[in-house]
């Protein structure tokens, strides 16, 4: 029996519907990737699944007890706490409690101590650390820690990757694919829907699609249907413009024409009146610029820093006219930083960057920052004005934006209602809206649809002017840029030719290295077959849960410890000392469950 299935479910908001006469299964195991366009209801069903969101008609049948457990594609702004206290309060919103959990309290509440304890460290995150304080993607982190804090039957995960580095990105797939629970998932990560996805469903003008395949066999086979049905849209328009054109003709051809033939025209206006049109593509153009010098930046010897940190050290590298260069490297590293000197608007403490001659440099901020809230989308792109000036004509704003699929009563609406990709349309068409021959893209993949991924990598591609894109988008990078700087530690900065499939051949060349992962995390055993556990396996099975507890508490032990202000009074040797061995006992720790995992699945 199917862990939820949907039969005939419709829901709509008003307008049209946004799921039409849908149905679905959901099998244990699956790793279903969920696609469509921006708006076509990926999130909606998703809710729907979690039961936030009721269906109009139809019926969704869940096996008795199904926990499901949803990663929405926002952090929600209301959490505050340890991160122990936001992971834990899944259990009390379940229940219906106000408030934030405290440690202590009966036995249920201690069996729930220990399970959000186990999730913290197989996902090694701090439980005292303040939800607020943390970096988005540790965020992401904790939210996805949360989730599975419950053991959800079904876990659906709406853009997973979103403000995470590459690293965690890799630890996420590596996670998901060990533990082997049954995953819906939206993402643009095209890299990560290779690696993880069994099924693909994609929600195509209200109705659902199922295709039991690849991602690339999907891409495949879905062209073909669309030009099946472009096809037979063509016969049925012309048959239908022969048969009006038939209708309307003379009265004696009204006299004797054939009933059964008005009746088959009838037929035909309804079944054209029905047709949901694809929605169309982002129609994505550069303004024409003044090309630039040839040489763009030259950096020579720079290092910057904040306070004794360095972030750059003895950085130096040319970049001329033409080159598309990406920037990597985790999150805090400073890849804003090294972008802003490569561009000049930060001066090099040390060594010098010399720009190059008729720049004109325009931004995509990943954080939307350059959006105002306040004003509508029409605003925030002509400023106020009813035309821009492009490409030396002058266009109707509202012309403009209908080129970014922006109906003319959205283009009126304020930027505060928009969803996540609709922000990111809005960023490109303000970036194409000027001129220039640099462009500096901070994140710009995040949200968007296949479709318009695919156009704005075309569009790149083609641009004659130069490009900084600082991306965790594995196959953006592979298909965009031709050489990467990563920010490798203590102010390092590699460079190297091509994208990231590129980078990483040539580092594993340099460091005998592997695809990063996160520190201590080890690879993932080959398959042995099903077996019996030796008498030695069996002990180490029985013992590993002392020893987990025993490391454990040894952890807290020095979370608390270096927590006191007495703690950084010691030697600095004796400092040390201690954080290393917390590095130690984490590392202990992941291998220590993940050897746990191995046994158990080996026993059951």
């Amino acid at each position: 029996m199917a862990l939820l299935s949907m039969k005939d479910v419709s829901v709509s908001f008003g307008g049209p519907p946004v799921i039409h006469k849908l149905s679905l299964q959901i099998e244990k195991g699956d790793r279903i990737a969920l696609l469509g366009r921006n708006g076509a209801g990926k999130s909606t069903l998703m809710k729907m699944i979690h039961r936030d969101v009721l269906p109009d008609e139809g019926e969704i049948i869940e096996q008795p007890g199904l926990r499901v457990a949803r990663l929405p594609q926002e952090v929600p702004r209301d959490l505050e706490g340890t991160v122990f206290q936001v992971v834990s309060g899944v259990f009390s919103a379940a229940a219906g409690e106000e408030g934030l959990p405290s440690k202590g309290g009966g036995e249920l509440h201690w069996r729930r101590e220990q399970q959000v304890e186990r999730v913290l460290s197989r996902m090694e995150l701090d439980s005292e650390a303040m939800f607020e304080t943390l970096s988005a993607g540790l965020k992401r982190r904790v939210l996805l820690a949360r989730s599975l804090a419950t053991e959800p039957d079904i876990l659906l995960l709406d853009e997973p990757t979103n403000h995470l580095d590459m690293e965690a990105i890799g630890w996420l797939e590596d996670f998901l694919l060990r533990t082997g629970g049954t995953l819906m998932f939206v993402t643009h990560d095209r890299m990560f829907l290779r690696k993880l996805s069994t099924r693909i469903m994609e929600l195509d003008r209200g109705t659902l699609v199922d295709w039991p395949c690849d991602y690339d066999t999907f891409v495949q086979r879905r062209e073909a249907l669309l030009d099946a049905e472009s096809q037979d849209w063509k016969r049925l328009d012309k048959k239908l413009a022969q048969e009006e054109a038939w209708i309307r003709q003379g009265i004696k051809a009204r006299r004797t024409r054939n009933e059964g033939r008005v009746r088959a025209l009838r037929k035909l206006r309804e079944e054209r009146g029905q047709r949901r049109e694809r929605t169309g593509n982002v129609r994505l153009r550069m303004q024409e610029s003044e090309r630039s010098g040839k040489l763009v930046a030259e950096a020579q010897g720079v290092s910057y820093g904040y306070g004794e940190t360095p972030v750059i050290q003895d950085f130096s590298t040319t970049v001329l006219r033409g080159d598309k260069v990406g920037i990597m490297g985790p999150n805090g590293a400073g890849k804003t930083t090294l972008l802003r000197l490569l561009v000049g608007e930060l001066q090099p403490q040390q060594g010098s960057v010399r720009l190059g001659t008729r720049l004109q440099v325009a931004y995509f901020d990943q954080l939307r920052g350059q959006l105002d809230e306040t004003r509508s989308v029409q605003d925030n792109v002509a400023n106020g004005n009813d035309t821009i000036v492009f490409n030396g004509r002058p266009k109707h704003i509202i012309g403009y934006l209908q080129d970014f699929l922006f109906s003319p009563e959205r283009a009126r609406s304020p930027v505060s209602i928009l969803s996540g990709g609709e922000r990111n349309r809005l960023l490109l068409a303000r970036l194409f809206s000027k001129p220039s021959n640099v462009l500096v893209l901070d994140e710009p993949t995040n949200d968007l649809d296949a479709e318009t991924l695919e156009l704005l990598e075309e569009l790149l591609l083609d641009y004659p002017g130069t490009i900084f894109v600082v991306s965790h988008d594995r196959a953006f990078l592979n298909n965009v840029v031709t050489s990467t700087l990563v920010l490798e530690g203590e102010g390092k900065v590699g460079e190297y030719v091509g994208g990231y499939d590129d980078w990483l051949q040539q580092s594993r060349g340099k460091t005998a290295s592997k695809e990063p992962r996160v520190k201590g995390e080890r690879q993932k055993p080959k398959s042995e077959g099903p077996r019996r556990l030796t008498f030695n396996e069996q002990r180490e099975l029985e013992n590993l849960p002392q020893r987990i507890e025993a490391l454990e508490a040894e952890q807290k032990d020095l979370y608390d410890a270096m927590a006191e202000p007495e703690f950084y009074k010691q030697d600095s040797e004796q400092i040390v000392q201690a954080k290393s061995r917390l590095e130690t006992l984490e590392v202990q720790l992941q291998e220590a469950y993940a050897r746990w995992e191995d046994l158990e699945a080996m026993a059951s």
